[in-house]
Formats: structure tokens, sequence, C-alpha cells
């Protein structure tokens, strides 16, 4: 039954994402990290507080998030094993996120392929932190390209990786350790002290599925007749090529497959940040790379659902 809902949920996702209207756990993620932040911010001033209330808020949200989602599912088990099943095919497809991923990315594909740059670059605004008003359709690309593949690891592979640790509520605490990082987990003066500990914490949750994703994209890059091999070259070369110890590794991997360029700088909150190089340019990046990086997602997130359920029968087996 487990095994069948996280097919079930995967499934889920692939086909309809998550509707924009309706209920989604992140949502109330947010509110109750904006609920903690405001009564930290009231009572904590100095650096120091800001940062003992971070690591205080990190706990109350994770802990919450998980807490509630235990009881949410052994309720719902105790009234019914089917209905628990629904709510555990619920959750878990709550916590993926590869169509939003895909359907974002092809929000600033049409537009850009139309030749309307506006549109594309306001689309692109929505989903990467840099400063869009200005990029050229090579830029736009590269946001694109970036922004999915980093986000196949924390949308999609390291949902399924705790989903197979600790099940439907495990997945849902790493989902707010990786909102609390989203929202808090700045550099810049606001958010430096209060979202240090979430930052590194979400750091450590990503370190072993970023790694994954190394192996897996590489593995769908030979499988979609990319250069594999030499996605996993450019991955281990260049998989520090990022401030994020995380980050690189699937940018890198894309960026090899591929046989494009990523990184290097780009505009942030008014500041000029510059970031080194990822990949070698064998070739000019085009629209065309954001299909091809989509698909190399979906291949990579099937091979970690067919991987993780085969270690979920191996441990069933061995118990």
């Amino acid at each position: 039954m487990t095994i069948l809902a996280w097919c079930i949920a995967w499934l889920l996702d692939f086909i309809i994402g998550d509707p924009q209207n309706w209920p989604h756990p992140v949502r109330w993620i947010g509110n109750l990290i904006s609920v903690v932040q405001r009564v930290i911010r009231r009572y904590c001033h100095s650096d120091r507080a800001l940062r003992i209330g971070g690591a205080v808020m990190w706990i109350v949200v994770v802990g919450l998030t998980w807490a509630v989602s235990w009881g949410v599912l052994a309720l719902a088990q105790s009234i019914h094993p089917w209905f628990g099943w629904v709510v555990e095919v619920w959750m878990i497809f709550t916590v993926l996120a590869g169509r939003c991923l895909a359907n974002a990315a092809q929000d600033v594909e049409r537009p850009l392929r139309a030749g309307n740059l506006a549109a594309s670059r306001e689309k692109l605004s929505w989903i990467v932190g840099r400063d869009t008003s200005q990029l050229q359709p090579q830029q736009i690309n590269r946001g694109v390209v970036e922004t999915v593949a980093e986000n196949t690891v924390d949308g999609i592979i390291a949902p399924l990786f705790f989903l197979l640790l600790g099940g439907a509520p495990l997945a849902m605490a790493y989902k707010a350790v990786n909102t609390l990082d989203s929202m808090v987990g700045y550099k810049h003066e606001k958010y430096r002290a209060i979202g240090m500990v979430s930052a590194r914490l979400d750091d450590v949750a990503n370190f072993i599925p970023a790694r994954l994703s190394w192996l897996l994209l590489s593995v769908a890059a030979f499988l979609c007749r990319q250069d594999g091999a030499r996605a996993l070259q450019i991955g281990w070369r260049d998989r520090y090529n990022h401030s994020s110890p995380n980050c690189a590794w699937s940018e890198a991997a894309v960026a090899g497959a591929l046989g494009i360029r990523l990184g290097g700088p780009n505009d942030y909150f008014g500041e000029r940040v510059e970031k080194p190089w990822i990949g070698d340019q064998q070739r000019d990046i085009s629209v065309d790379d954001i299909s091809q990086t989509i698909r190399l997602m979906w291949v990579a997130s099937t091979l970690a659902l067919a991987i993780f359920i085969a270690l979920r029968w191996l441990w069933l087996g061995v118990a």
C-alpha cells in the first residue's frame, strides 16, 4: 500500500501538479513561519539573539510540521485504513513539485519563443531572485535551465529521499526545512542573522539528495541521448562552483549533458554578484535547452522513484 501511494502521488504530480486554488501545506507552513518570525523579531534585536531565535523558529516549524503530519496520518488510519492511505497519497503529492516546476519553466519559454521578451522576463522574475528587467534571450534561457536543474533536487529528489527514510511525515518536515530556507535563508542584512540556522540546515538536508541528483541526471542524460559521460565529468569538476555546497551538483550535470555554460555574474537586490561559470561552452545556450532540461528532470525523478521503491522492497524483504 505504501509503495502504491508513492506511485499514485508521483503520477498525480506528473499529470496535474498543484492546482492554484487548492489548499496546500506549504502555504500553511509559510504562514506559520511568518507568525513565528514576527514574534521572534518583537523580542530579539541583536544579531546573537536573532540567531538563537532563528534556531528556535526552525525547531518549532519543522517539529510542528512533522508532529501534525504524523498525527493527521495516524488519525486518518485509525478511522479507516483506506482513508489513511488517501491522506498519505495527498501528503506525498503536495511535497512533490515537478509539474509546477515544469509549468513555470514553460511559462517563460513560450513568450520567449514568440519573441515577447517583456513577458518572458516577467515570468522569469517569479521563479528567480535575480534582476530580470534587462536580461537578453541567452540570459533568460540560462536562468530557466539553472532553476529547473537546481530545483530538481529540492522539488523532487529530496522529498522522495526523505519519504524513503521516514514516510510522508518526514517528507513534510523536509518541505518545512526547504520553505524556511526559501523565506529567511538569505545573506543580506534583514535575514542574515535570523535565517542563518535555516540556511545551514537546508544545506545539510540537501547534502545527499544533491549528490544523488548528479548521478541521476547523468544517467538521465544517457537515456535521453545527451552526453551522460560529460554530465558525470562536469558535475564532478564544477561541483563547488557555487556559493551553495549543493546547487552546483545538479546544475553542472545538466551543463555537461547539454554542452552549455551556466552560472556567471548576475544582479541580486540591486547588487552585482560575481559567480563562477559552470560547464564548458561547447555551443550557445538556446530556448530548446529549457525543454531538454525539463525532460532530464522528469527522467531523473522517475529513476529516483524507481530506485527508492526498490530499496523499500529490499528493506521490507530483509525485515
